[in-house]
């Protein structure tokens, strides 16, 4: 089989949570007449939570839900995180195609490189496959985007930092650990990859800079696109040597680690 590359999809395609994300779910809570309005700082708190509807079902708190007049029902709660979490979506896709979101640097690169090598690619997110999807074929175009298997939203029911999303990935792709490189942003993602036995790059992104990567296999501030955006390598266990942007061949060497 060949090797594959796995990606994460906010913070690792584009840097999405804030400028994306954040703006759709406070667009949402206005049209729904909620007196709810994150801020940057809250949202960052939530992103420990996996899930944009895992997220919404927050609000459902005893005193919230007698002051908003919400329901009190479970199931009538998951029926409104539902079309609250379908009008999120609807919102957030919008801003991608506004072009709001670029891709990161060295995304669009690495993957023209795995591409011409024959690597298998794919995603793996918490998110809904709408917004992944939308969001790949901006970061790296329509045709890089076709070859990508996508593994989103409610294929698992337990979300990183739980590892099953990544072991459906295995198991669907037909491949081992010892053939698959990760790239993810944050410590839950982290978490999720090395549970089912993966090596992971990290490349930190603007919420999750401070948080703790032990166990990767390499951290980058990104992936890198020289000259106008080098990586800066922030930890480097393996001796990978980035120098200013990670290259295809990197990703080989650390296959090839314990």
């Amino acid at each position: 089989m060949s090797p594959t590359l796995i990606f994460d999809c906010d913070g690792v395609l584009a840097d999405t949570e804030r400028d994306g994300h954040l703006p759709a779910f406070n667009q949402t809570f206005a049209e729904a007449g909620l007196p709810i309005h994150w801020s940057e700082e809250e949202y960052g708190h939530l992103l420990a939570i996996g899930g944009g509807k895992e997220r919404l079902a927050t609000v459902f708190t005893p005193v919230f839900v007698e002051t908003a007049n919400l329901p009190t029902d479970p199931d009538e709660q998951r029926d409104l995180v539902a079309r609250w979490h379908k009008a999120k979506t609807a919102h957030y896709t919008a801003l991608v195609a506004d072009g709001v979101l670029p891709g990161r640097p060295g995304i669009a690169r690495l993957v023209a490189e795995a591409s011409a090598e024959g690597w298998g690619l794919a995603v793996a997110s918490t998110s809904a496959e709408a917004s992944v999807r939308a969001v790949l074929e901006h970061a790296v175009g329509a045709e890089l985007a076709a070859q990508f298997t996508v593994f989103a939203g409610d294929v698992v029911p337990a979300k990183k930092p739980a590892p099953d999303i990544y072991l459906l990935a295995l198991q669907e792709l037909g491949i081992g650990p010892e053939e698959v490189v990760v790239v993810e942003d944050s410590a839950n993602g982290l978490r999720a990859a090395l549970g089912a036995g993966l090596r992971t790059i990290v490349t930190v992104s603007s919420y999750t800079a401070d948080e703790d990567f032990t166990g990767a296999s390499l951290v980058v501030s990104s992936l890198g696109d020289l000259p106008d955006d080098p990586a800066v390598v922030l930890s480097d266990p393996h001796g990978v040597a980035v120098d200013g942007q990670v290259e295809l061949s990197h990703v080989e060497h650390l296959l090839h680690t314990p």
